[in-house]
């Protein structure tokens, strides 16, 4: 059992830090690359707001669809990641070696 639980505690650690440095980073990149300077501080606390209630909608779905299926959970997190991923694709701009007028342009 001592060696199940290191397991799941190095999963569960590995999570977090792959969310931290992928999906969990998305608000604030995007925020500081594609908005002005004018709207910044506005944008950072919807960015925040959005994060946090995600990280609670998670939170407080977690227990209810575990005990409704574990792989099913699981795999509905991954499709929703799959849909940010795909939305990320598709409709974030690319801002490498662009201007932010250039960015905003884009957005017309």
């Amino acid at each position: 059992y001592y060696i199940l639980s290191m397991v799941s505690l190095f999963a569960i650690l590995a999570c977090v830090i792959t969310y931290s440095f992928g999906m969990g980073a998305i608000p604030w990149v995007i925020m500081s690359e594609i908005l002005p300077v004018s709207i910044k501080s506005l944008a950072g606390s919807f960015a925040t707001l959005a994060n946090w209630l995600t990280s609670f909608g998670i939170t407080m779905t977690a227990n209810l669809l575990l005990s409704w299926s574990a792989g099913g959970t699981f795999a509905c997190y991954t499709l929703v990641s799959t849909f940010t991923l795909m939305f990320i694709i598709l409709w974030v701009p690319e801002t490498k070696g662009r201007t932010l007028e250039e960015i905003q342009w884009s957005f017309r």
